[in-house]
Order: structure tokens, then C-alpha cells, then sequence
């Protein structure tokens, strides 16, 4: 180990992306070197609809892998905690599990799940009964972490989970590649209540990890999925504690938090894995139900990930960053399209009709703009989400974010930049994209409506930007700018509504007798909302003279 050590110390002063990579396999070695009888599993957990899952379990054979014949037996596992839950907060699952008649012990460390992938270091033992028996755990360490998790508290049994489980197992020869694939159909048990459980996992056997990205692809091909959020255990817990199993309702991102000194890299694929949630949780929002924010925190997490792409940029790889940018840019036009129907009907359209005059009629207009909302966006947008494309994309953006894709053999001094803390970037980052917000204000009166709009990115950049890096800096620091940068964002997008508003006639597909009264109803809501968007301009002006006298909170 000693030799190991000496090589760490010499190493980083080499540079570029093979560099880093060596390094990764070196202590990934020494990892295993050193630790016992346990082992660290790498999964990928989805959550398929039944039926899907049983169309895909029947599913012929994959290109490039042989296949095992399926084999399927009755699961039944039985978690243990003490009565603080400690081991849940230590993010340690302690099962027991029956298969046939026999009976296998088994713990697991680090049970977090990011964008469906789960790698535990997990420690198996046979085992009498359904008892816990921590002599029988051989590894020192895991023992360890166990009795100090657990200190003088009991342990008893929390809930158990009953499930019929398939197995195959595939094999690629060319670069060794070995996946198991388990098709999990039961029920999580609490007490007397039961709830449905559907997954299915993929644990990487041996091979490259991106071997587990391309078996997903083909075999769901175009059948939506979700990236499971939760253990089973944490599942379990949830169940048991009568919190909802995450139904597809619009998704809201949180605020990405860093710890003090964590670098470039690290900073980078937090940020992405909150912007996957965001994107892939809201894709089904999008398509289990017409609630207009399903469609708009879909295109908010789009943007945030093209966003996260400009500010991490100098530290990237362009060549695997731009196709996930595209697809993005595409899905994010598709959803904006649906998102601009709402914003027209919901906060243009409607919001006049109590303020125009009773000798005009809304009632044609409105039934024309539902319908092609329904019939065109919506239609759009929909297939599009139920694409074998956008599966890939979200699969695709798993295996970037956690097979850290953005390295580049070429860009020798890419290490040296990823491994930077974060706060020296962020820095750098955030004064970047003020400057060019502050390209535009400086002209801000004579600046023309498409430039309005490019202000109006800048700035929405900016501010996904101080919401990424925010937590490294005081908050009373980062609240004065953000909130009128907030304010801001709110007058430039109300004046883009306007705007898109004028294409009211062009838009409108109301003929015959009541082509008349949707025109007078178009004409009342543009001289509306223009009048009001003048006195908006006014205070624009106000707001952005306080927004660039306003401390830069980086600098």
C-alpha cells in the first residue's frame, strides 16, 4: 500500500483527462485491495408501469449480449432498525432475505440512489432464520460501522417485502461486460398494509459501467420510465411512515447546496443530477396529466441543464456536452411551445375578460386557443416524451452525469481545472454571465424587442447560476441581488407574453360568424396588455438601476 501512496503524491502534477482516469482505476484498486469480504454493487433501478414490465420481460434477445434462459423465484426480506431509525440516517440498509429455504444476511452501506444508480458496499452471510446474527459479518469494517451505528439500541423488525423476482443473465465477450438483469414484482408489507411494488434493476456483474446505460436503452426502447428515487429499503420506510410513493405530479427543484471546498467536478455533477430529477420526474408529470406545470418545471429543468453547461463550459468536453445540449434545446422548444399556450390562455387571455366590455365575447376565442393547445402542442410534445430518443437522452444524461463524461483526453490541463475548489470558478462564472447581462443594460433603452429577449436569457442564466452557487456564499449576501434579479426576470417575461400576444391573429383559426368576435376579443387583449406593458417599462428602468448598484456578492 505504501507504493500506492507514493504514486498518489507524484501523479497529480500530471495533466489531462487520462490522467484522471488512471487515477480513478488506481484507487478504485486500492479500494478493493483493502477491503475484505465485502463487495461494492453498482445498479441501475427503474420503475415501469406493470404491464411494460412484463412486455419487456418478454423481450427477445439484445444486440451484442448472449442471454441466460429466466429464472424466477419468491423473494421475502425482512428489514431491521432500532427504534430512532439510526441505521436509515446512516443510510445503512440490515436485512434478512428467504429465498427457497434458505436464508442470507445481508448489510448495506451507502444505500443513496442518484439518477436510478445505487452503489452500496454490500456484505452477505447465510444465516439461520429470519434473526439478525452480526457475528456472522466477516468484514471488520462493516461490523464496525454497525455497532457503532447502532450502540445500545434494540433492533426489530420495521416491514418486510414479498416479491417474485426474474432473473437473466446477459454477457457481452468484447469487453467483458456481465449484467444481471431482475425484474421485481410483489409488495412492500407494514402492519397490515400492503403497497405494489414494480422494478426493475440491472446490477453490473463486471465490465464498464456504461454497459448498464446501453442494455436500458434497448430494452425499454420507447417505454416511459422512471429513475427509482429510493432504495427499497427507504421505500419501505416510507410506506410504513404513510408518505406517498412519488406519483407523477410536476416536480419542483431545490436549491443545489455545496460543501465548503468541494471542487469543480463534484460541483458539476450535483448540479446535473439536480437538473435529471427535475427533467426526467416532470417528463412523466408531462405525460400523466394536462396540469400546466407539469409542461413549464420540464422546460425549467432543460434550461437549468443548458445553463449548467455555459457556466461549467471551460472545464467540459465539447464533444459529448453538445449532443445532450441539443436534444435538450429541442425538448425545451417543445415544451415551451405547450408552455406558451398556457401562458397565453391562463395570464393573457383570460385575465381581460372581466375587464372588457359585455358587447365583446371571449367564448370563440378561447374554445379555439384549448384546442389547439390540445390538439398540436400537447400532441407534439407528448409523443415526443414517449420517444425511444428521449429515453436515450435521459439515459444518456445518467451516464454522463455518474460516468463522468464531460473528461477530454485532448484538454491536458482539464484535470488540474476539475479538481479546483468550486468557489474560485464560481467566481469567475457568475462574473462572466453578469457581464453580459450588463452588455444589454447598459443600452437597455434603446435596445430592440429580440434584444429584450436575449437580456431577458442573460439574465435567466444568471440567476439559475446564483441558485447553483448560492449556498458557497452568505445568504444575506446572494438575497438582495437574486430578489431583484427575480423581479426583473418577472417585467422581461411579462413583456415577452405581451409580445407573443400580438401573434394573436396569426394564431387564431376561428371562421365564419364568429371570426368577428374573436378579432374584437384579440384586439381588446393586445391594446390591453400593451398599455400595461408600457407602465412595466417604466418601472424596468427603476429595477434595473437598483439591480446593477447592488453589491456582487462574487467579487
Amino acid at each position: 500500500m505504501q507504493a500506492l501512496d507514493q504514486i498518489q503524491e507524484i501523479l497529480p502534477a500530471k495533466k489531462g483527462a487520462n490522467c484522471a482516469l488512471f487515477l480513478d482505476k488506481l484507487f478504485a484498486f486500492r479500494y478493493i485491495f483493502t477491503m475484505t469480504k465485502s463487495a461494492r454493487e453498482i445498479e441501475l433501478k427503474l420503475e415501469l408501469d406493470p404491464a411494460a414490465q412484463d412486455e419487456i420481460k418478454r423481450s427477445g434477445a439484445l444486440k451484442d449480449f448472449a442471454a441466460s434462459r429466466p429464472v424466477t423465484k419468491t423473494l421475502q426480506s425482512i428489514y431491521f432498525d432500532t427504534p430512532d431509525q439510526a441505521l436509515r440516517q446512516a443510510k445503512i440498509s440490515l436485512r434478512v432475505r428467504k429465498s427457497g429455504r434458505s436464508w442470507v444476511q445481508t448489510a448495506k452501506l451507502g444505500t443513496g440512489v442518484m439518477g436510478g444508480l445505487s452503489s452500496p458496499i454490500e456484505a452477505e452471510h447465510p444465516v439461520s432464520g429470519r434473526a439478525l446474527d452480526l457475528s456472522v459479518i466477516e468484514d471488520a469494517d462493516v461490523r464496525a460501522k454497525l455497532v457503532e451505528t447502532i450502540g445500545d439500541a434494540s433492533v426489530s423488525e420495521c416491514f418486510e417485502t414479498v416479491m417474485k423476482r426474474t432473473t437473466r443473465q446477459l454477457t457481452r465477450e468484447t469487453d467483458g461486460a456481465h449484467i444481471e438483469l431482475a425484474f421485481d414484482t410483489g409488495n412492500i408489507l407494514a402492519g397490515p398494509e400492503s403497497h405494489p411494488l414494480v422494478e426493475l434493476e440491472m446490477e453490473l456483474k463486471a465490465g464498464p459501467s456504461a454497459a448498464l446505460f446501453e442494455v436500458a436503452k434497448q430494452l425499454l426502447n420507447d417505454v416511459p420510465f422512471r429513475f427509482s428515487p429510493y432504495s427499497k429499503a427507504e421505500r419501505g420506510y416510507r410506506f410504513a411512515e404513510g408518505q406517498p410513493d412519488g406519483k407523477a405530479v410536476p416536480f419542483f427543484a431545490e436549491n443545489v447546496v455545496f460543501e465548503q471546498g468541494i471542487t469543480v467536478e463534484h460541483a458539476f455533477r450535483d448540479v446535473l443530477r439536480s437538473c435529471l430529477t427535475q427533467i426526467a420526474e416532470n417528463r412523466l408529470a408531462v405525460l400523466a396529466s394536462e396540469n400546466p406545470e407539469g409542461p413549464h418545471q420540464l422546460r425549467v429543468g432543460l434550461r437549468r441543464l443548458r445553463s449548467a453547461f455555459r457556466l461549467f463550459k471551460p472545464a467540459l468536453n465539447p464533444a459529448t456536452m453538445t449532443p445532450l445540449d441539443q436534444l435538450a434545446r429541442t425538448v425545451a422548444a417543445e415544451a415551451g411551445a405547450l408552455r406558451d399556450f398556457d401562458v397565453l390562455i391562463d395570464e393573457i387571455v383570460e385575465p381581460v375578460v372581466d375587464k372588457a366590455p359585455e358587447s365583446i365575447s371571449f367564448e370563440a376565442l378561447l374554445a379555439d386557443l384549448h384546442a389547439s393547445r390540445g390538439k398540436d402542442t400537447r400532441t407534439a410534445l407528448v409523443t415526443h416524451l414517449k420517444s425511444a430518443e428521449v429515453n436515450a437522452f435521459l439515459l444518456d444524461q445518467a451516464a454522463y452525469t455518474e460516468g463522468r463524461g464531460w473528461l477530454d483526453p485532448e484538454n491536458f490541463d482539464q484535470s488540474s481545472l476539475l479538481a479546483q475548489p468550486i468557489e474560485d470558478f464560481a467566481a469567475q462564472a457568475l462574473a462572466k454571465q453578469w457581464k453580459k447581462v450588463n452588455k444589454y443594460g447598459k443600452r437597455l433603452d434603446e435596445l430592440t424587442i429580440p434584444e429584450r429577449h436575449e437580456m431577458r436569457k442573460a439574465m435567466k442564466k444568471l440567476r439559475y447560476g446564483i441558485e447553483f452557487f448560492g449556498s458557497l456564499y452568505p445568504k444575506d449576501a446572494v438575497k438582495p441581488l437574486l430578489k431583484r434579479m427575480k423581479r426583473l426576470q418577472d417585467i422581461f417575461g411579462y413583456l415577452n407574453d405581451v409580445a407573443m400576444a400580438e401573434r394573436l391573429p396569426e394564431m387564431s383559426n376561428v371562421t365564419g360568424k364568429n371570426a368577428l368576435t374573436a378579432g374584437q376579443a384579440i384586439g381588446f387583449t393586445i391594446g390591453w396588455h400593451e398599455a400595461q406593458s408600457q407602465a412595466m417599462w417604466q418601472h424596468a428602468r427603476g429595477y434595473w438601476d437598483a439591480t446593477k448598484d447592488v453589491p456582487k456578492f462574487w467579487s
